[in-house]
């Protein structure tokens, strides 16, 4: 097959025939009404494929010349000096956390006993870091309609142990940035962005509009399939601080001192004749820890994919609020009977999603359960309220290992009373009418079998009288 050809003309070939095959068999077929539409999916096409085969046929497999591109397209696309592709968004969040209890910090570092303020509406791997560390989640309630931590509790959660806020945007709508960003520089705290459900949204803070994930000390992202963008498996951390660049590297890759890459030895020129901890004078610095890290890198078959995907992601940011939108527009003749969701102020949000809070004497699971049956995926708000879950069951039997300030009451009610749909950049027009005409139809249809129900019990008390 290959004779008479080089190298590059055999991978070539290749990949032409890998164009081929997923233009055939990968083209995304046409919506009927009828048709499932799920919360969100992957958007690809053939340059995908043909990077992740580009990658598997080099056959390098650990992080490489396609994660150093990633790295650089991902902090220009940004605005940000580094960038450190790992293998998932729970392990960017992870890499954020541990980065912020390395010894080089001195008195800022995170230790365990000390406070983080967060909120339990949320996922549950921003606090995880922190619970398994043995630091101490603050947790503050949320508003609605924006879903985002309620500003005005945070000098009620702040103590003499508070080191940090670490919270998510919710569903690409930023929280309130202007507050949370100005309350952590009066009290000297580290500020984690969990960007996550939010890559492109934007924040105006100080005249100037930034993404989000930019704005604080370190911002996370995740590229599991139903997020902004996909690597399958995939994450990001990023930030502009130098020093917990450093830290950020040490803990992903083994906890090393070395900033050397794999396969790449002595860049420093240093390699062999220095002391480190109690090691012998010269013992290899390619092999001095100077952290507890892990292996938290990606494959380069992941950041091949990523780097077509990143190409792309300006349309998908456009298509999420062109959808997000028209469906709100759809919607707005029962805004008497379900809260809608609302940008925070001073944002452009990258729209992960559609929230749905119902209003009294209207049921969610009703509803919810009228809409998938007619062909519409939904979510909760992830954990609704992260504490009522079992993986708190001996925290709350103790009180110990988490502090709530005030009530989560708002948190409770997302927990009872609200969903979302999606609004991912594959969904077409007719697919937003869709799921606007049937969410409605499920809201009415409740209340008619409320008030046959109500109309049933009326002339069941008229018999008894």
């Amino acid at each position: 097959m290959f004779d008479n050809k080089n190298e590059l003309e055999a991978r070539q070939e290749i990949l032409g025939i890998v164009d081929e095959y997923c233009k055939k068999y990968h083209n995304q077929k046409q919506y009927k009404e009828g048709d499932r539409i799920s919360y969100a999916s992957r958007v690809y096409d053939s340059k995908e494929m043909m990077n992740l085969v580009d990658s598997a046929l080099e056959f390098w497999l650990t992080a490489g010349r396609y994660t150093d591109e990633f790295e650089k397209k991902l902090g220009e696309y940004l605005g940000v000096k580094y960038v450190s592709v790992v293998n998932s968004g729970s392990s960017a969040n992870l890499n954020a956390f541990m980065a912020l209890t390395s010894p080089l910090l001195g008195d800022r570092r995170i230790r365990r006993g000390d406070e983080i303020i967060t909120v339990a509406a949320g996922f549950p791997t921003t606090i995880t870091p922190a619970i398994q560390y043995g630091a101490v989640p603050v947790f503050v309630d949320v508003t609605i309609p924006q879903y985002n931590i309620d500003v005005t509790k945070l000098e009620d959660a702040l103590s003499d142990k508070t080191k940090a806020v670490m919270i998510a945007h919710t569903l690409g709508n930023p929280f309130d940035l202007s507050a949370v960003k100005a309350f952590c520089d009066k009290h000297n705290l580290w500020l984690v962005e969990d960007n996550c459900d939010a890559l492109g949204s934007k924040y105006t803070i100080n005249g100037e509009e930034k993404f989000t994930g930019t704005i604080g000390d370190i911002g996370t992202s995740s590229f599991y399939p139903p997020h902004h963008m996909t690597m399958g498996e995939g994450g990001a951390v990023y930030t502009n601080n130098a020093l917990l660049n450093k830290c950020i590297r040490s803990f992903r890759d083994w906890g090393r001192d070395c900033v050397c890459p794999s396969g790449k030895d002595n860049l420093c020129g240093h390699r062999f004749d220095k002391q480190y901890g109690e090691l012998p004078l010269g013992y290899d610095h390619k092999y001095v820890y100077s952290h507890f890290g892990y292996n938290l890198k990606a494959t380069d078959m992941q950041a091949a994919v990523g780097c077509a995907q990143l190409e792309k992601f300006p349309s998908f940011v456009e298509r999420r609020r062109h959808n997000f939108d028209r469906l709100r527009a759809a919607l707005a003749d029962i805004e008497d009977k379900v809260i809608l969701p609302v940008a925070c102020e001073n944002s452009r949000p990258s729209w992960f999603g559609f929230l749905i809070t119902v209003k009294e004497g209207i049921d969610r699971k009703a509803v919810v359960e009228y809409v998938e049956s007619h062909g519409v995926q939904t979510r909760n708000l992830f954990a609704g309220n992260l504490i009522k879950h079992p993986c708190f069951d001996e925290m709350r039997a103790t009180g110990e290992g988490y502090r709530v300030v005030g009530g989560l009451d708002t948190t409770d009610r997302i927990m009872r009373d609200t969903f979302w749909v999606g609004v991912y950049p594959g969904m077409t027009d007719e697919m937003i009418d869709y799921m606007a005409k049937t969410i409605k139809e499920a809201v009415a249809d409740f209340q008619k079998g409320n008030m046959r129900l109500g109309l049933a019990l009326t002339l069941v008390k008229e018999e008894m009288k």
